[in-house]
Parts: C-alpha cells; sequence; structure tokens
C-alpha cells in the first residue's frame, strides 16, 4: 500500500526462521530496542526463541518494509490464548499487536503511525474483531504517543510479568471513520 503522507510503499510479509533471524537478533540488540523487548540474548539462545514464536499459532509475526526494505517487526496475536487475557474482559475475536522499528535511521521520521495504521487495519479486516489492544511498556512514552494518535485509548496500567503495561484499545468503528481514506488497504 503506497502512503501518500509519507511517499513511501508499506508492506508486511510473514518472518521466516531463515530469513529473518540475524536482522532480528540484530534489531533486539539495538540501544532504543533493548529496554523494552528484553530481548538481546545470545544469537542460539535468540534463535530458539523466535523458533517457539514462529510455531505459537496464537500469533503472527511480520517483517514490515517501507519501498522494500524491512525495517520494522510486528507480533499480531489472539488475545484469548495469550496472558493478556488475564488482564480483561475480552472478546473472543480481539487480537493485539506487538511492534518495534529496528534500524536507527528509520527513527523519529514518522513512520511507525503509518505502519501501525496499515497494520490495524489488516487486523480489521478479520469481520468479527471488534477491538484491537495494545499494551507497550509504560515507560515508553513515544510508543504510547504513537498508538493514540492511531486510535489507541488507554484503558489503565497493567503489571503483566514481564513489565508494566499500559493497556489500550483500538475500536473497529471510530477507527474505520477516521483512517478509512481510499488507499488504506
Amino acid at each position: 500500500m503506497f502512503d501518500p503522507a509519507i511517499g513511501k510503499r508499506i508492506s508486511f510479509r510473514p518472518v521466516t526462521l531463515e530469513r529473518d533471524l540475524e536482522r532480528l537478533h540484530q534489531w533486539m540488540h539495538e540501544p532504543h530496542v533493548i529496554p523494552y523487548w528484553n530481548l538481546n540474548i545470545p544469537f542460539a539462545k535468540y534463535r530458539e526463541h523466535l523458533r517457539k514464536f514462529l510455531a505459537d499459532p496464537h500469533q503472527t509475526l511480520y517483517i514490515g518494509s517501507l519501498d522494500g526494505t524491512p525495517m520494522s517487526y510486528w507480533e499480531t496475536y489472539w488475545v484469548k490464548d495469550d496472558i493478556l487475557a488475564q488482564y480483561y474482559d475480552f472478546h473472543p475475536d480481539d487480537q493485539g499487536v506487538h511492534l518495534l522499528i529496528g534500524p536507527p535511521a528509520f527513527l523519529g521520521k514518522g513512520y511507525a503511525s503509518p505502519l501501525l495504521r496499515t497494520i490495524t487495519r489488516r487486523l480489521f479486516h478479520h469481520n468479527r474483531t471488534e477491538k484491537v489492544v495494545a499494551e507497550p511498556d509504560i515507560r515508553n512514552e513515544k510508543m504510547i504517543h504513537i498508538f493514540k494518535k492511531c486510535g489507541f485509548e488507554f484503558q489503565k496500567a497493567i503489571d503483566l510479568p514481564d513489565k508494566r503495561a499500559a493497556l489500550m484499545y483500538c475500536y473497529r468503528e471510530p477507527f474505520l471513520r477516521s483512517w478509512n481514506h481510499g488507499n488504506a488497504k
């Protein structure tokens, strides 16, 4: 999908171990990623982590690209099968999203919001999904701001096993009313 606001083509493809292991391991070691993902682990351990995540049927992993250049990592998941289901009264078709921008050269350029809007719209392609959720680290003010710009609303702070998080909801109808421009797919 071409996004005229940033003048770039946004695309997503599924992660594969062979194609993406080294790239993702490198991104997990970036200083801006480490505090929020805590996956700056040795290569062999990360390989096992990624293998496990790729085999988990409740989530789908993607590489996000701009004009064909891989620059972001995405995890989308079904809340009903996730630990997050223990923290709010979920609907069986609620979906969630995690993201990171990998290469530092892509930070601060206004790319995160168009990418997040695009993947959120894709999640709403599942007709029964009325709500997409996110739980960024409560300390990650930039990411919370990006989620808010895309229509996510802060609900409450929650204590997950690995972080204190900001539980945020994005509802289908307001999102589609706000972001249903002609070339958004």
